[in-house]
């Protein structure tokens, strides 16, 4: 009897069956992948990629084919902010935006290049398994009818696998209670969202790089049991329910409904037939987890497979695929599992929550939880491919850039990937310090109450010392003030890096007094008062939504709270203020490691006329132990500290960079 027609068919052409396929042929064997659809999807359901994901692509050397790779921010449990860059040592750490279509069009590529034969428009009715082979028996276009035999089979087709079926796998498990839905959208602005509970449900909303928002809702009391597409007017009808809004002037780009089953595979493997990725397990689709598990299942099996079908390893190497695989999956389940309990409960779930809140204030709980998701735990790890050695560990080096294609990309500096507000940064010091942290990898963001002019300069010589930079303008002191800057702070953000999250909060807009205390006017005290310290303040509650654990705000404060000038006495009132404000937020915020610090200079140029004056500055020099007049980069250097990493044990402090000015004459 002549051979099998291929060495291993694949079914499904999914992003889990084109890297099986892939990491198949990349060991040698043959393979051939028969896909129902006629055309690739275009539906993006899945769109997160986590850490051990990440480095498994960069082993293959397939993280570069994607282009850049916007962080896809902190991340969740069940609807609880949990920043996933706290897994551990992998320069991946965090998650990472990639829709579904783009990641079947680059392993789609990739498969092609090294001869996978991809065959669309075939639905497997039969399996027939023989002693040596197993033959396949499907329906193909025009009514053909296709009949292959390969050595394995493995079922790649979705949580409805025909293979699973027609090869007699046990699926046990939790039939569907609930009922989700969402869509894509155009054409609407809603604010973002992460899970957020209302008395008739729960809302997600998260607005892509692309314009398209993407929306997800479950309304308490719905069972599943649907046969069909919901349409979008009950999207819109749903959504008004739970969260009162009307979408209904949207323009739908996919809508669809999904479910909570909860269902595993007793085994892996049945002689010559395998499943993996949704054909072996079935989840509620949350946090990507579903998409990076069944990844990991194909880049497992698919070099064990091909090391065996080669030659270069026995028959029992293939049955560790499920004795790795399985664990990892059911441990996945039951994370997922309890995240549903936590997100879709009722009242009832409140002080569980409440606990669960409080165990994520703890550093090491944290840590834990998001290695689990991440992959990073040491929980089932996907072997390396016996045909090709591993790649050897990551170093240690200056976090990754937020923005990737490969670990091979060589960092800037101590804030790469970082992202930084630095408000009234057209000039002065807050010019200087937004060229400084630039300098050292962040995009900042250059805010200006009016003059964009100097905006545009300070960003435009960012750009030129090969910096990343935009324009934000925004009066401060004025109605509706903040929420007109983070308007646009948000959706620049969002173009460049696909997320909304803000690291690094630099308070420096100000305006000063100069006036006898007896000529200071109400309007004029408002005025500073207005610009000085109420917007520091509302623009920090405002960035609490934006700011990741561990992120940084920096308050300018003023020497001017520690020495008497008469003719700024209201000005210095609104510095104390901020001092105060930076003590009390350390303190509150202290449970998220975000650190609250203020910087106090002292006589600095600023570039106005007195500056230019020789007897001027040198009588302003002889208020510093150094007998010169500061400069604005000496301000920036120790915001640069304290935006960095090397100060997280400092928080709540006044740090004096009056270059001794306070240690009196």
């Amino acid at each position: 009897m002549a051979g099998p027609d291929t060495d291993v068919i694949v079914v499904g052409a999914g992003p889990v069956g084109l890297m099986l396929a892939g990491e198949l042929r990349t060991g040698g064997a043959r393979v051939t992948v028969l896909e129902r659809l006629t055309e690739p999807t275009t539906e993006s359901r899945a769109s997160i990629l986590h850490a051990r994901t990440m480095e498994l692509l960069d082993e293959r050397g397939l993280l570069e084919r994607f282009g850049p790779l916007p962080d896809a921010g902190p991340g969740h449990f069940a609807g609880m902010r949990l920043n996933l860059r706290e897994a551990g040592d992998s320069p991946y750490a965090g998650q990472w935006k990639a829709p579904q279509t783009r990641i079947e069009a680059v392993l789609a590529a990739w498969a092609a290049e090294l001869g996978v034969e991809v065959r669309r428009g075939h639905t497997v009715t039969g399996l027939v398994e023989e002693p040596d082979r197993v033959r396949v028996l499907a329906g193909g276009p025009d009514a053909e009818r296709l009949r292959l035999d390969a050595a394995y089979v493995v079922g790649c087709d979705g949580e409805e696998s025909a293979v699973r079926r027609l090869g007699g796998f046990d699926f046990p498990g939790a039939g569907a209670t609930k009922e989700l839905l969402r869509a894509d959208l155009t054409g609407v602005d809603l604010r973002e969202r992460r899970f957020e509970r209302h008395p008739e449900g729960v809302a997600n909303a998260r607005r892509g790089p692309d314009g398209i928002t993407r929306i997800m809702m479950h309304a308490f009391g719905r069972a599943p049991g649907r046969t069909r597409t919901p349409a979008f007017a009950e999207i819109c009808a749903v959504w008004a329910r739970v969260t009162g809004e009307d979408i209904s002037a949207a323009r739908p780009v996919w809508v669809n409904a999904f479910h909570n089953a909860r269902r595993q595979a007793a085994c892996y493997r049945k002689g010559r037939v395998f499943l993996a990725g949704d054909a072996a397990h079935v989840q509620l689709p949350v946090g990507g987890q579903a998409l990076n598990l069944g990844l990991q299942d194909a880049m497992d099996l698919g070099g064990k497979l091909a090391a065996y079908l080669a030659g270069r390893s026995g028959a029992d190497l293939l049955d560790t695929y499920h004795a790795v695989r399985h664990p990892a999956g059911a441990r996945t389940l039951t994370h997922i599992e309890a995240q549903a309990q936590l997100l879709f409960g009722g009242p009832e779930t409140d002080a569980l929550r409440a606990v669960f809140r409080e165990l994520l204030d703890i550093p090491a709980a944290r840590r834990a939880l998001a290695a689990t998701i991440s992959g990073l735990d040491g929980g089932g790890p996907v072997a390396a491919r016996p045909h090709a050695p591993a790649a050897p560990p990551p170093s240690d080096a200056a976090e990754p850039t937020r923005q990737h294609t490969t670990t091979r990309r060589i960092t800037m500096g101590k804030l790469t990937g970082k992202t930084a507000l630095v408000t009234g940064s057209s000039r002065g010091i807050g010019r200087a310090t937004a060229l400084r942290l630039a300098r050292e990898g962040a995009l900042v963001a250059v805010h200006c109450s009016s003059n964009r002019e100097a905006a545009r300069d300070t960003v435009a010589a960012i750009e030129k010392d090969g910096g990343r930079a935009f324009p934000v303008p925004a009066e401060l002191g004025v109605p509706g003030d903040v929420h007109e800057l983070f308007l646009a702070l948000e959706r620049e953000l969002k173009e460049r890096t696909g997320t909304t999250t803000l690291d690094i909060l630099v308070n420096n807009a100000g305006v000063m007094g100069g006036v006898n205390p007896e000529d200071l006017t109400p309007e004029k005290f408002d005025r500073l008062f207005a610009v000085n310290a109420k917007a520091p303040y509302f623009l920090v509650q405002r960035a609490l939504d934006n700011l990741p654990d561990g992120g940084r705000i920096i308050n300018i404060s003023s020497g001017l709270t520690r020495v008497a000038n008469p003719q700024e006495v209201a000005y210095a009132m609104t510095k104390g203020a901020i001092d105060q404000l930076t003590l009390h937020f350390a303190k509150h915020l202290g449970p998220r490691g975000i650190t609250v610090n203020s910087v106090g200079p002292g006589i600095t140029d600023n570039g106005t006329p007195v500056f230019d004056d020789p007897e001027a500055v040198a009588a302003m020099a002889g208020y510093s132990v150094f007998n010169r007049v500061g400069e604005a980069r000496d301000i920036a250097d120790v915001v640069a500290f304290l935006a960095s990493d090397d100060s997280r044990w400092i928080t709540g402090s006044y740090l004096d960079a009056s270059g001794g000015t306070l240690l009196g004459g």
